[in-house]
C-alpha cells in the first residue's frame, strides 16, 4: 500500500468534494455575486471573491472588483487558504513572508490585504474560499472577521442546497428510466 502524505490526502479529498458537488460543471450563473459584493461594501475592501479550488487552478464563482475569472493554479493566497483549518489573514502583504512571492502581491496588481475564510462542506473539506481582498494594508475586527465567516457559512448551505437538489434530479431521472 502507498504512503500518502497527510496533506497530500487532504488534497484528494478536497478535490473528490468538489466532483461530487458538480460546482464546476454548471456555468457561472451569478449567485455568489451578491454575496461577494456584499464582502466587499461592508468590509469597504476593492474586491471580493467566492474561489473553488482545483488542481487546474482556482475558479472565482464570483469576484466584484476583480477583472479575472480563474487564476493559476501554483501556490497562492486562495490555494493557501484552502488548506487552511482556520481564516486565513494577511494584514500586509508587502511584508508577510508568506506571501512576498506572490505573483499579486509583487506584481503589477500590488495586493496588500487578503482575508479569506475556508468554505468547509459538511462533511469536512474545503473546496475553496470566500475572500476580501485589498491594495492597502489593513486589520480585521473580531466584528468584521465573524461577518465574514457569516458570509462563508451563508455560501457553503448554498453550495450545498444545490449538491441535495443536484442529488434529487439524479434520483428522478433514474426512476424515470427504471419506469420508462
Amino acid at each position: 500500500m502507498t504512503n500518502i502524505a497527510p496533506q497530500d490526502l487532504r488534497e484528494l479529498l478536497n478535490l473528490e468534494a468538489i466532483r461530487r458537488h458538480h460546482i464546476l460543471d454548471i456555468p457561472r450563473d451569478g449567485s455568489f455575486d451578491a454575496l461577494a459584493e456584499l464582502v466587499r461594501r461592508f468590509l469597504d475592501c476593492k474586491a471580493a471573491v467566492v474561489s473553488i479550488v482545483d488542481r487546474d487552478g482556482v475558479f472565482l464563482m464570483a469576484h466584484p472588483g476583480l477583472d479575472v475569472d480563474r487564476v493559476g493554479g501554483e501556490p497562492g493566497l486562495c490555494a493557501s487558504a484552502v488548506m487552511q483549518d482556520e481564516p486565513w489573514i494577511v494584514e500586509d502583504a508587502e511584508i508577510d513572508p508568506r506571501t512576498l512571492a506572490n505573483p499579486l502581491v509583487a506584481g503589477d496588481l500590488g495586493l496588500r490585504f487578503y482575508a479569506g475564510i475556508p468554505l468547509r462542506t459538511v462533511d469536512g473539506h474545503n473546496i475553496g474560499v470566500l475572500a476580501a481582498l485589498d491594495f492597502q494594508p489593513r486589520k480585521l475586527s473580531d466584528f468584521e472577521l465573524d461577518s465574514l465567516k457569516l458570509v462563508a457559512k451563508v455560501v457553503v448551505d448554498m453550495l450545498e442546497l444545490r449538491l441535495a437538489a443536484w442529488a434529487k434530479i439524479a434520483e428522478a431521472d433514474m426512476q424515470a428510466g427504471r419506469e420508462g
